[in-house]
């Protein structure tokens, strides 16, 4: 399959049925999606920016580590 996404982050190509945004990050608890949303806007991030599977992991673990401290 034709690789026609682009990782945000690592720019790496993928497929486009892998596309991952931060969007996904209303589905968790914690950090609430308000402050998930202030906390990427200030990395330049937006909600419709594709980030590749390996990638929103990264996020997930940084936002959270973040919103612990």
């Amino acid at each position: 399959m034709k690789k026609t996404a682009k990782c945000t982050r690592c720019s790496n190509l993928f497929d486009i049925k892998d596309i991952y945004t931060i969007q996904q990050f209303q589905y968790r608890k914690v950090p609430p999606y308000s402050w998930c949303m202030d906390y990427f806007a200030k990395k330049g991030i937006g909600e419709w920016d594709s980030f590749c599977e390996s990638c929103i992991i990264y996020y997930q673990k940084e936002s959270l580590e973040s919103y612990q401290k």
